[in-house]
């Protein structure tokens, strides 16, 4: 039985401490939040302790694994705390605020020998997962290009990241998985509107690689939540739905005596919660001693080609 606690039990905490707690081979032992009344309620909702100080939740508690769900800019002192602790260690994304918080938490993680893990969650969505085998089984043929669409409004709780690095960041660690290599050439554009707390509140971002062009579309002016991801192939192409863990397929049948005719093709998908996926994920390679599929180092990529396309956004404005 692995012993768990989840530091920050906000809007995203609370729900790790409710796949914990029903998590079999795990015990949630305690909750750590700097808001007494927040983790009391939890600590109550799921029969734990709670604290408010968490070095005090690890010195007092007999920890395996935690989650440390806080804002960004307290992912390195937090998570570089509980791996010298011995503790293994999930971070809610995007690793760090920077590369070199990023490389100290790998390093420290490396150093106390114990698994680090970064939540892009979206490796665990059931179609991303099935998407993923079409792709490396080559049904799609060649891949071209893969696009995403992530838009929606204004995040109801506080953010401290613009939006390609809180929300943006989820498809490009996609299209990193999803295509098994990194980009050579990073591009952008974007803004803000109203809002001055961001700097971008949209962005469109082009990774080049090599053969294949990624495109995303990321913002929060759009007053409708999409979330979609669409790859072409010379065999086929795919359109995949993050909130619907939907994935069709439409094929192309060349040898068709009328021309091209297509063939559409709705992907078979058990349907299941990708942060319980995650979490059990986790929970296993600690115990079986496997690498994260979301560890340190591909989250280090994925928030390195998200600055990358910020620094090129900031740099390469062009006034006509």
């Amino acid at each position: 039985m692995l012993n768990a606690a989840v530091i920050g039990v906000g809007n995203m905490g609370k729900h790790h401490a409710r796949v914990f707690s029903n998590l079999r081979g795990v015990c949630l032992t305690a909750v750590s939040d700097i808001d007494s009344n927040v983790v009391k309620r939890v600590a109550g909702n799921f029969d734990c302790k709670a604290y408010t100080d968490y070095e005090e939740m690890i010195k007092n508690e007999n920890l395996d694994i935690v989650s440390v769900v806080v804002p960004t800019k307290l992912h390195a002192k937090i998570a570089i705390d509980t791996v010298k602790a011995g503790i293994h260690t999930i971070v809610e994304k995007p690793i760090a605020d920077t590369l070199e918080n990023a490389k100290k938490i790998i390093l420290a993680a490396r150093e106390n020998k114990v698994k680090l893990s970064v939540g892009h969650i979206e490796r665990f969505n059931p179609a991303v997962s099935e998407l993923k085998k079409l792709v490396t089984a080559g049904k799609l043929g060649k891949i071209s290009s893969i696009m995403a669409k992530r838009v929606g409004y204004f995040p109801s709780t506080p953010i401290d990241v613009n939006v390609l690095i809180e929300v943006g960041i989820h498809d490009i660690d996609i299209f990193n998985y999803i295509l098994g290599k990194l980009p050579t050439g990073v591009y952008a554009s974007g803004g803000k509107t109203e809002s001055e707390k961001f700097k971008e509140d949209y962005v469109n971002v082009l990774l080049d690689y090599n053969d294949v062009s990624a495109l995303l579309e990321v913002n929060w002016i759009t007053p409708l939540k999409i979330r979609r991801l669409e790859v072409t192939g010379s065999k086929a192409f795919a359109e995949l739905n993050y909130i619907s863990q939907d994935l069709v397929v439409h094929h192309v049948n060349k040898s068709s005596i009328q021309g091209s005719k297509r063939i559409y093709e709705k992907i078979e998908i058990v349907k299941r919660e990708p942060l319980k996926l995650e979490l059990e994920h986790f929970a296993e390679c600690v115990l079986k001693d496997r690498v994260p599929l979301n560890d340190g180092e591909s989250a280090y990529h994925a928030l390195n080609i998200a600055h990358k396309a910020i620094e090129f956004l900031n740099k390469n404005k062009q006034i006509i």
